[in-house]
């Protein structure tokens, strides 16, 4: 279990908060943690790379000059890899870098993740109300006192997403804002502060922790 100050708007500490997942075991952690964020990285690849081969490319049916007596090497197609204009010998062809990993693994090493970035964590109250129209320029104010340096990167957890706080956290490039079902690895692991809401904290703990 790891225990968290929260902060208000102001950036004062008004309260606790605990974190408390089953994590991998110490031995196995950067283990599990490594597999689970190989597979996103590589489940994100489109993989549709692809070149032609000599008899995809088109021409070339015709020798370019008979066999014997000319004096040059000979050749039986223009379209040859070693002719310019040619086939590819070897090429990438279109093909699929998904990787399986059991659900029970992706929630215990995104489990583990999370709490491995407790010195980074920041827990504040929720502060959806105070913003009635977009201001990105409060939203970064509020996070320098929350402890965030300047052009940090930070993923902004939120228990449900607004319009008001996700158009102002919008603008800024370093700052991602994702609900708190849907953390994933990589922006975990990414992120120089993770900036979560009281009640993204609890729903993180009630969805992950199975």
């Amino acid at each position: 279990m790891v225990n968290c100050a929260v902060k208000n708007w102001q950036g004062e500490d008004v309260g606790q908060a605990s974190l408390d997942f089953k994590v991998a075991k110490e031995e196995n952690a950067a283990h599990i943690v490594h597999r689970a964020l190989v597979r996103q990285l590589n489940n994100a690849r489109q993989g549709t790379s692809s070149t032609k081969t000599r008899a995809e490319v088109r021409g070339g049916g015709r020798k370019p000059w008979r066999q014997k007596g000319t004096g040059r090497a000979r050749a039986g197609s223009i379209r040859s890899p070693l002719w310019k204009g040619g086939g590819v010998i070897f090429g990438p062809k279109p093909k699929e870098y998904n990787l399986k990993m059991n659900r029970k693994e992706r929630r215990l090493a995104l489990r583990t993740a999370f709490q491995s970035r407790n010195e980074d964590l920041i827990v504040v109250k929720n502060f959806a109300q105070e913003f009635t129209a977009p201001k990105t320029k409060e939203l970064v104010n509020a996070m320098s006192r929350w402890g965030v340096a300047t052009g940090e990167k930070v993923l902004l957890v939120l228990a449900e997403m607004t319009d008001n706080v996700y158009l102002s956290a919008r603008n800024v490039a370093s700052v991602k804002t994702v609900p708190a079902d849907g953390l994933n690895i990589f922006d975990i692991l990414n992120a120089g502060k993770i900036v979560v809401t009281d009640e993204a904290l609890a729903k993180i703990q009630e969805v992950y922790n199975d």
